[in-house]
């Protein structure tokens, strides 16, 4: 028996025994997998945030100085550009709750203030109505007297809330300590993972020659070559989804405030915000934003909120068919199907984060298993189907317009 023989034969037998121990010690292999994901949480977050941030610390280093190499730019590059991608979405984030947390509270406080006035007039509608059936208008009468202040029984309402505070004040104490430690430890792990974005945003250079070199030490350069080319296309359908997402909801907004402006309708500013925050997130982002923004314009006028949804569909139809496709367009190269099952799967699993990551996720999965067909079908003589082809034609004839002519020596 050869050696290479032996090897795959030892790594099979200590794959099955590592099977069959994590099957039969499944709720403790689960309780240590979860405690490792609670404890990676924070890193993985971190990183999160610093692959968005990278992104506009990349066009501030691209348009810091680039004319020149002296050692304070060169040393003050990357920090600099850090401070300023950071304050840039400082500001993005404070412009935006500066602008919907006000409308909020101002809805909040009108809602609190037409609704004992509509309560009276539906009771009184209701009981006008009921004037033909006296006793189904005696019952509600009662009804509605119990809900009434003025015949509230106050010794009883007493004793109720004493009893209250007696029994359920330890309950009341321990869900508090709970809420307390909860939110304690939420922020303590957003902090670590913003600290640790912030580390890895000014050594990204020095990790990534490290990463090269365990690379070039540990691993063929065949599988370096593979491994290079999946963190490339997924680096491009990340990059390329979360820009033309971004612009995609800036434009969305803009059109939705102008067009309330254009109409007089209330909270526009709010709205427009609203629906463009939401729309970062594919299909169903802006629809909930109209959701909540129309129940905030119909405290102030139905009617007013009917025109609202009919607009926002109008502008959701012509967003979906014309701005979308000249933005973001075939950047992510994803199929429509494909991106609502990413963004259902993505939000069931892990909620709006889910949402987000999905499509991008999904896209990455989606050109990798195409390009492995592709290169299958090229090694077994298989035709490559038309539109693919056009689709390669397209980028040949853009990469020759990109490239410039070749000037002669003479």
């Amino acid at each position: 028996m050869e050696k290479k023989e032996l090897r795959r034969y030892i790594v099979i037998a200590i794959l099955a025994i590592a099977v069959c121990f994590i099957v039969q010690n499944f709720a403790m292999f689960t309780k240590i997998i979860s405690a490792a994901c609670g404890a990676l949480y924070p890193l993985a977050l971190g990183a999160v945030m610093a692959y968005i941030i990278n992104i506009i610390m990349k066009w501030f280093e691209v348009h810091y100085f680039p004319k020149k190499d002296t050692k304070f730019i060169t040393a003050s590059r990357r920090p600099v550009c850090l401070v300023l991608s950071l304050l840039s979405v400082a500001a993005i984030l404070a412009l935006v709750l500066n602008i919907i947390v006000p409308e909020i509270i101002n809805a909040v406080k009108l809602i609190s203030l037409k609704l004992p006035p509509l309560f009276n007039d539906i009771k009184a509608f209701i009981i006008k109505k009921l004037g033909e059936y006296p006793e189904l208008q005696e019952q509600a009468i009662k009804i509605f007297n119990e809900f009434d202040f003025k015949e509230l029984d106050w010794a009883s309402l007493t004793e109720k809330v004493s009893d209250f505070l007696q029994n359920g004040v330890f309950s009341f104490i321990s869900s508090a300590v709970g809420f307390v430690g909860a939110l304690l430890s939420t922020a303590t792990n957003y902090v670590l993972a913003f600290i640790f974005a912030i580390y890895l945003l000014l050594r990204k250079t020095k990790l990534q020659k490290d990463f090269n070199r365990v690379q070039r030490a540990y691993f063929s350069d065949t599988f370096n070559r593979k491994f290079a080319h999946v963190l490339k296309t997924a680096h491009e359908c990340f990059r390329n989804f979360f820009v033309g997402q971004f612009v995609e909801a800036i434009i969305l907004g803009s059109l939705c405030f102008i067009g309330m402006t254009i109409l007089k309708l209330p909270y526009a500013a709010m709205s427009g915000t609203l629906v463009g925050v939401t729309a970062l997130i594919p299909i169903v982002g802006a629809f909930l934003g109209a959701g909540i923004s129309a129940f905030i314009i119909m405290t102030e006028n139905p009617m007013q909120a009917l025109i609202f949804i009919i607009f926002l569909i109008i502008l959701q139809q012509f967003e979906g068919n014309i701005i979308y496709p000249k933005v973001v367009g075939d950047s992510i190269g994803l199929p429509g199907i494909w991106v609502l099952a990413a963004v259902t799967v993505g939000g069931g699993l892990f909620g709006i984060i889910g949402m987000l990551i999905g499509v991008p996720l999904a896209a990455t999965v989606y050109k990798l298993t195409f390009d492995v067909l592709e290169s299958r079908e090229k090694k077994l003589g298989i035709p490559v189907p038309v539109i693919i082809e056009k689709k390669h034609e397209k980028k040949i004839k853009k990469s020759r317009l990109k490239t410039p002519p070749k000037v002669s020596k003479k």
